[in-house]
């Protein structure tokens, strides 16, 4: 059996399980697509959104990329946002890193990788900003904090969207999260840098209600 015929074969397997417990789980599935949470993780295959919360394909909208950045010129991450909030109206916005990441490895890093240094330019800005601060570590522990650090920075830039903003704006329940996950112990942080209101962030990044 070729790999991917092996895919397909695993597909069926998974289907005929949920069935098993569910008859009605894909018609319901068709018909609906109600999710409360925005997943916005890394593309890292070791990170399986869904499975490390435990919830059914419906119930966790995700966008991924290499490691979790948001910036406000991504279309792709802004209308996956933009969606989310104004469409399927999602109460919670959770961008997840996770420790150990590649991404956030390469950024720390002078020496080029390719196209996606680009991609990472953002998180290599922040390695130098924060260099007073991650000095003295060991390196394993700089890469750590650095993982966290970004996820951190991520969820300003959530929370800077006009997406979101407008949310708050017209009273729509939204709260943005920073979780980061451990690869070696399957556990989820919460770093606790909740936003769920514009009057959380600094003054200079409030946006007022459009006209």
């Amino acid at each position: 059996m070729s790999e991917l015929s092996q895919l397909f074969a695993n597909n069926r397997a998974w289907a005929e399980s949920i069935t098993q417990e569910d008859p009605e789980f894909f018609s319901k599935l068709a018909n609906q697509q109600a999710p409360e949470y925005l997943w916005i993780g890394c593309s890292d295959s070791r990170v399986p959104a869904n499975e490390i919360v435990g919830l059914l394909p419906g119930e966790l909208f995700v966008h991924r990329n290499v490691a979790n950045v948001v910036l406000h010129t991504d279309l792709n991450c802004q209308s996956v946002m933009q969606f989310a909030v104004d469409v399927l109206k999602v109460k919670h916005i959770i961008v997840t890193g996770h420790y150990g990441c590649g991404g956030v490895n390469a950024a720390m890093q002078p020496r080029q990788v390719g196209l996606v240094d680009t991609w990472l330019r953002t998180i290599r800005d922040l390695y130098h900003e924060q260099w007073e601060v991650l000095k003295p570590l060991d390196p394993q522990a700089q890469l750590d904090r650095m993982c966290e650090l970004n996820v951190i920075k991520q969820v300003a830039n959530v929370t800077q969207s006009p997406i979101v903003q407008n949310a708050w704006h017209r009273g729509q329940p939204l709260a943005v999260h920073g979780f980061i996950y451990g690869i070696k112990d399957g556990h989820l942080k919460d770093l606790g840098v909740t936003v769920d209101n514009a009057e959380q962030l600094p003054e200079q990044f409030r946006l007022s209600p459009p006209v």
